[in-house]
This record gives structure tokens, C-alpha cells and sequence, in this order.
């Protein structure tokens, strides 16, 4: 899903975002000689993701800066480990950090949400087989990052987008009850026109809308804003027929309740949308050789410009 292509066209767009025209205090106070190195450093504990895409934000600069990782994508820090060194030309460091640090920042934040997530529904017995899933509210333009850091921090993805599985909402099956139209007979019809290889997920908001989905042969049934009571009658109902989804009000406080209802998925749009940026900051060594005369240092906090 994150391939190499997404991920320079992305930090592409990102870098020529930031510098349209070079970066002016680089190149009018640091020497063209100048090299240096940087740390990345935690300081605040969470789960790491991006490493690729942090590495690669330098080499698209200059190729001649080298990162080197000490974490891997999905991996659990602490405050002030080390999870990476950048050396090189210090004018390409200095470019390409806080593009470096945006993308990895975020990612880390998504992958910490979602590993916290995980172990609060795993933390009740009969949630530990549920999987913790993503949404489609994530950022224009970079979903593939963001369900990407979904899965370091051990949750799973749902559909990447509205050509990969079809998911009948609530605003389809509300266009087709304005056309009288049958709801188990929609989905049979949609079954014969559809590969075998597509999945049918259909959202219901109230019990006795699961009798006719089942009925049409839906896959999955998305259980949506209901109540625990009522995600546990609707268990009961679909007894094994479809995989069972709750989505809607799921927080971090809830989601362990949620699991001990029996669903099968829990999927939750708090993973990505409103998640926070761990706090990592990327460091220039003064212990190595600079130019000299040139003192230069970088410690940089995710609210920094």
C-alpha cells in the first residue's frame, strides 16, 4: 500500500511546498561546505512509523545524506532513545528536516493511538480476538501513510478507498428505500453483478434492519452507534452468518466494552483523524567536525516552524 512511488511523489509535493524557491537561511548562513549530523531523538514515548519515509525525505535532497535507523516501523520507544542519525551536507539536513519530522511525527502519533487502542480491547477477555481497524477519514492525500502507521501499531485496515469493497451505508440504503426498492433483493442483485473476490459490507443502525441483510447475503454487517446491549442482541442475531463490525462512538474509553460484546471488528475514524504528532525532535551533534566557526543547533519541537 505505501510504496516507494507514494512515497516521493508525496514528499515531493511536501519539499517543493516548503522551499518553492530553495531555503534562504540555509544557503545565506550555512557554508556550502558545511556537514553535520543530526539525532533523532524521543521525547515522549510512543510507537514508531515512517522510517522509510523519514530516510527518504533526505536522500530526495541530497543524496549524499546518509540515515541511519535505529527503530523499526512498529517498534515502542521511550523518552530520549535514539531512533535515527542523519549525516551529510548539513544545508540538505537543515531542508529536510521538518519535512522528515511532519511525516514521521504524525505517523508515530497514528501508530501510538492505534497500539493504545489494541491493548485496551485486548485488556478484556472476550475482546482478544477482535481487530481494532481503520476508517476513510484520513488526510487528503495521504492515506496510505496513515493506514500504513494503522498497522505498526497493530490495527488492521479496512478498505482503502470506494473501488476495493463495496459498503452500503446508510445513505444508500436510504436512496433505495426512496425508491421502494427491496434491501435483501438489492443485495442479491449486486451479489450476481459483483466478482466473487468483492466483499459486501452493509451498515444497519438498528436491529431490525440485520434480518433482511442477512437475508440478501451481506458479508459483513457494521453494527452503527449502537448501544452495548444492542451489539450484543445484534451478535446473537447474526449468530456466525457475517462477520460482525461495531463502528461509532469508539474511544478509548469504550473500546474495551465494545470488544466484550462479541463483534469481530471494532473500526474507529479516532485512529487518524484527530490523532496527535509524537514529540520527537532531530538534534545536530555539536561533538562533530562543522565548519569552522560555524555553530549550529537544531532542536526542533513538533510546534516549531
Amino acid at each position: 500500500m505505501l510504496t516507494t512511488a507514494t512515497i516521493e511523489s508525496a514528499l515531493r509535493f511536501a519539499l517543493a511546498e516548503d522551499a518553492p524557491w530553495g531555503d534562504i537561511t540555509g544557503e545565506t548562513f550555512v557554508p556550502a561546505s558545511a556537514s553535520a549530523r543530526a539525532v533523532l531523538n524521543a521525547r515522549e514515548a510512543g510507537v514508531f512509523s515512517g522510517g522509510e519515509v523519514f530516510a527518504r525525505a533526505f536522500s530526495l535532497v541530497d543524496p549524499g545524506v546518509q540515515v541511519e535507523l535505529a527503530a523499526a516501523d512498529g517498534d515502542a520507544f521511550c523518552p530520549g532513545d535514539t531512533l535515527a542519525t542523519v549525516s551529510g551536507p548539513a544545508r540538505a539536513i537543515l531542508r529536510a528536516e521538518r519535512i522528515a519530522l511532519n511525516f514521521c511525527q504524525r505517523m508515530s502519533g497514528i501508530a501510538t493511538q492505534t497500539r493504545a487502542f489494541v491493548a485496551a480491547a485486548a485488556s478484556n477477555t472476550a475482546g482478544q480476538s477482535v481487530r481494532i481497524a481503520d476508517t476513510r477519514k484520513t488526510t487528503p492525500g495521504l492515506r496510505a501513510f496513515e493506514k500504513h502507521a494503522v498497522r505498526c501499531g497493530g490495527g488492521h485496515n479496512h478498505r482503502f478507498g470506494l473501488s476495493d469493497a463495496v459498503m452500503v451505508k446508510d445513505n444508500h440504503l436510504a436512496v433505495l428505500v426512496g425508491q421502494s426498492a427491496d434491501v435483501a433483493a438489492a443485495i442479491r442483485s449486486a451479489r450476481a453483478r459483483l466478482s466473487h473476490t468483492t466483499t459486501i459490507e452493509v451498515e444497519v443502525d438498528r436491529l431490525d434492519q440485520i434480518a433482511q441483510v442477512l437475508d440478501g447475503g451481506a458479508d459483513i454487517v457494521m453494527l452503527d452507534n449502537f448501544s452495548l446491549a444492542d451489539l450484543r442482541a445484534g451478535v446473537e442475531l447474526i449468530a456466525g452468518r457475517a462477520v460482525v463490525e461495531a463502528s461509532g462512538n469508539v474511544s478509548l474509553d469504550t473500546v474495551a466494552d465494545i470488544a466484550a460484546t462479541g463483534v469481530d471488528v471494532i473500526s474507529s475514524g479516532a485512529l487518524t483523524h484527530s490523532v496527535r504528532a509524537v514529540d520527537l525532535g532531530l538534534d545536530i551533534d555539536l561533538g562533530l567536525d562543522l565548519e569552522p566557526g560555524l555553530d549550529l543547533e537544531l532542536d526542533r519541537d513538533a510546534e516549531a516552524n
